[in-house]
């Protein structure tokens, strides 16, 4: 509110010019809070309506901030950003246009009234149509989409949830080093009987 007072009577109450000074001082504390760390923050998953999900993953300063109603709003847009574009790269989807306003222009406009660093730091999408993906996130910070030929999106959930319990080391079997398969102390078995994974991330 201060802010908008002052922006105002430097401007002599126009409102085109006082929202110039409000946009450059964001502008401004974005570029000044960019070298602090970044740590906390959420992971959100969208599913688009070419049959592909994407998960973000988008970071604050402190735990507090990634509690925030305003911080979970912005990662619910940057993920329904990202599914909504389909391919493409990072800088893309910060051009993305979200009901007028891109989702840069929301980073710094988040930053300028929250006062945290605030970084998307990277996206991944799975799905191309002919299969099946799906998600989970736990607690907001581990994440997973599976991508499946045959089942269901529930299923995908369903091993999602065991690949965010269990913490896998490797996505698939061609992942897996000879060492590790020839290891004796591995013990052997019969795998559960599901349709051909695809893709874990």
């Amino acid at each position: 509110m201060m802010d908008c007072k002052k922006a105002l009577i430097e401007s002599d109450g126009d409102q085109d010019v006082a929202a110039e000074f409000l946009h450059k001082k964001g502008l401004a504390q974005a570029d000044k809070k960019a070298a602090r760390i970044a740590a906390e923050g959420k992971i959100a998953i969208s599913n688009g309506a070419d049959g592909k999900a994407v998960m973000v993953e988008v970071n604050c300063e402190t735990d507090f901030v990634g509690k925030d109603a305003l911080f979970l709003n912005y990662c619910g847009r940057v993920a329904g950003a990202a599914a909504s574009m389909g391919a493409g790269s990072m800088e893309d989807l910060m051009n993305q246009d979200v009901d007028g306003e891109t989702i840069e222009q929301s980073r710094q406009a988040l930053i300028s009234k929250i006062g945290e660093n605030i970084q998307v730091r990277r996206m991944e999408s799975r799905g191309d149509g002919t299969t099946v993906v799906g998600g989970y996130v736990h607690m907001g910070n581990i994440g997973v989409l599976v991508e499946i030929e045959g089942g269901s999106a529930e299923l995908c959930t369903d091993i999602a949830m065991h690949v965010a319990a269990m913490n896998p080391p490797f996505a698939t079997a061609d992942d897996v080093p000879a060492e590790v398969l020839d290891n004796p102390q591995i013990p052997r078995g019969k795998m559960p009987c599901f349709p051909k994974l695809r893709q874990i991330w």
